[in-house]
């Protein structure tokens, strides 16, 4: 029996169907040789061997036709019920969880000079998702479009104009204003203002108070504890995308 076989070319010998070896044979192509079957037409075993599939490219996930994909491999994060996979791949909470967040406010009556821009101190917080209020300014961890309120309360018997100032990077971006017909005109005023506001890491924003008296004295500031006739005064915010 001759041990290798030098031919260029097998056929069958009849019909179109050719056999190579017996079943539990192994068919073994030599290290360095190149089998060639980009023209021709492959028939796979219906259970492939086990083997690393790290060379396969441009698979079609269309022909999935069974089983999960693990969710480790569609994001990055932990996924559960209570989350989503979002358009970055990563895991997100169902409906995004609007943070990072704040809520502070005036914890201590504070006077402010007449016709004098003033930075509101808040010492009080009762939201801080990500710790970073602190010193009367809120500096965000993440950058996106932010919702910001902000409340004012002023008091003086001669009151007669109060605008309420939110701040970004030392500047008044908008204000929200009350009274000012050159007469004193309430004991008491209280302004809103909000905006939509696009922040970065090392941006910050600031309450700050501006107020005019009929006989040029320090108004009042109100704070948490002033009472029926005042209203908290406070700033507050969420990222919204």
């Amino acid at each position: 029996m001759a041990s290798i076989l030098k031919v260029d070319k097998l056929d069958p010998q009849s019909g179109t169907a050719l056999e190579i070896g017996t079943s539990g044979d192994t068919i073994t192509v030599p290290s360095g040789a190149t089998l060639d079957i980009s023209s021709a037409t492959l028939t796979p075993p219906a259970t492939l061997p086990a083997s690393s599939g790290v060379n396969l490219t441009a698979l079609n996930a269309s022909n999935l036709g069974s089983g999960t994909v693990p969710t480790a491999r569609l994001g990055s994060g932990t996924a559960s019920s209570s989350v989503f996979l979002a358009g970055d791949n990563t895991w997100a909470s169902a409906g995004g969880n609007n943070t990072p967040s704040f809520c502070a406010y005036a914890s201590a009556v504070q006077n402010i000079n007449h016709a004098t821009a003033t930075k509101v101190t808040l010492g009080g917080e009762e939201i801080d998702s990500d710790g970073k209020f602190a010193d009367s300014r809120f500096t965000p961890t993440v950058a996106g479009t932010y919702f910001i309120i902000a409340t004012l309360g002023t008091n003086d018997a001669e009151l007669d104009r109060t605008e309420c100032h939110i701040y970004m990077n030392g500047t008044s971006v908008t204000k929200s204003s009350c009274g000012g017909s050159g007469s004193a005109q309430l004991d008491n005023m209280t302004v809103t203002n909000s905006c939509l506001i696009t922040l970065d890491t090392d941006d910050y924003i600031e309450l700050y108070a501006y107020a005019e008296t009929t006989d040029s004295s320090t108004i009042l500031i109100a704070n948490d504890s002033g009472g029926a006739s005042r209203i908290r005064t406070g700033l507050m915010g969420f990222k919204l995308i």
